[in-house]
């Protein structure tokens, strides 16, 4: 008689349950157990990636408008939330911006994948506004004053979950402390363009300028901002 076999228990799987590269375990939990929603339930999360993101492959339930149940399978990319910021010189009208290389958009298209944008970064493990202080200075080299707290938004929520906290802050030539440029041992190599603001909004207009949240910023700034015209009495 031999013994019944018995299930295979996989051990030792890096973001699960070892550490991966970035200390991180129990990366396939993210989802299991949520209940805002009576419409969804999940049943099975998959990583397909554990790289310094996590790409995972999520199988629910999901009850459609007239009633029916159906089940799913969504992929979503999590790179953490970020924040992003319009540093703004209204005595000047001018802003601070930035240009570097985005692989993404060149594949995709771009001419050059040289992008002229906003400073952003990921939260990692700050506050939004700490976050937003911290990549100001690596990538402007600016000391920002008071925050304005703009919107946060999903860019790209049909497979990316990060939320992107909007903010402006004046700036004075003063506050320029450092040389700004990003951080070499992150592979960052950042120019910094301070623009005039009429400049920079017909660049959104052109094309010359493409990326989504630089564009929503400008257009904040020249309709509600600091460059909206006087209100009517």
């Amino acid at each position: 008689m031999t013994d019944k076999p018995q299930p295979l228990h996989v051990t030792n799987r890096p973001g699960v349950d070892v550490p991966d590269h970035r200390g991180r375990t129990g990366l396939d939990q993210a989802g299991r157990g949520l209940d805002r929603n009576p419409g969804v339930v999940v049943r099975d999360v998959e990583l397909t990636s554990r790289g310094w993101h996590v790409l995972r492959r999520t199988t629910f339930d999901y009850r459609r408008r007239d009633g029916r149940w159906e089940s799913q399978q969504r992929e979503t990319y999590d790179r953490g939330n970020g924040a992003v910021v319009l540093p703004y010189d209204v005595a000047r009208g001018c802003v601070l911006l930035t240009r570097q290389f985005r692989y993404p958009a060149y594949v995709d298209g771009h001419p050059d994948g040289m992008l002229v944008e906003a400073a952003a970064g990921l939260l990692d493990a700050d506050d939004p506004d700490t976050a937003i202080r911290r990549e100001s200075a690596e990538e402007l080299g600016v000391t920002l004053g008071e925050l304005t707290h703009v919107l946060d938004a999903y860019m790209s929520p049909g497979s990316v979950t990060e939320r992107l906290h909007h903010y402006a802050a004046p700036y004075t030539p003063a506050d320029r402390t450092g040389a700004g440029g990003g951080l070499e041992e992150d592979g960052e190599d950042i120019e910094v363009l301070e623009v005039p603001f009429a400049e920079a909004l017909a660049m959104a207009r052109d094309g010359r300028i493409v990326d989504g949240k630089t564009i929503l910023l400008l257009q904040w700034a020249a309709l509600d901002g600091p460059f909206a015209p006087p209100a009517s009495s």
